[in-house]
């Protein structure tokens, strides 16, 4: 991923939150996550010091996926228009393959009920449910991970 690239990667972010979860997430909720991607600084060190990957199609990105640190996946989101078309797995699976080059014998995330039966599908384990706060709503989401060796 390139810098360049940082303006649309949160545009796919804004788009896969409001498009993929309104059956599943409150409109409070969909607005207090929307707005992370669009808030000065909150995404910044992990665009711009992670390791990230994007996958297009022409010139548009339709998913990204970032690790930071090199054993957890921060982010991965695909556009509405562009899910269950593999993006997100090919994107996952690239970031295991980099992380495992790296040395990382396990990494870590956190799932929303979105992703999270697509970290199942490549193998990933539930570690614990926990709420956090966004904007001061309550979400609830999982803690996985995988070994890598």
């Amino acid at each position: 991923m390139l810098a360049s690239d940082h303006a649309e990667v949160r545009q796919v972010y804004v788009d896969a939150v409001l498009n993929l979860s309104p059956r599943i997430y409150s409109q409070a909720q969909l607005d207090a996550w929307s707005t992370v991607a669009l808030l000065p600084g909150v995404l910044d060190e992990t665009l711009q010091s992670g390791y990230g990957l994007v996958s297009c199609n022409g010139e548009t990105i339709e998913a990204f996926a970032v690790l930071h640190p090199v054993d957890r996946v921060a982010l991965l989101y695909c556009r509405a228009r562009s899910h269950r078309q593999g993006r997100g797995g090919q994107l996952l699976v690239s970031l295991e393959q980099e992380a495992s080059r790296q040395g990382v014998k396990k990494l870590r995330s956190e799932a929303s009920y979105i992703s999270h039966p697509l970290f199942e599908r490549m193998g990933w384990l539930t570690v614990e449910k926990e709420q956090l706060l966004i904007g001061g709503v309550s979400f609830e989401r999982f803690r996985i991970a995988k070994s890598l060796a």
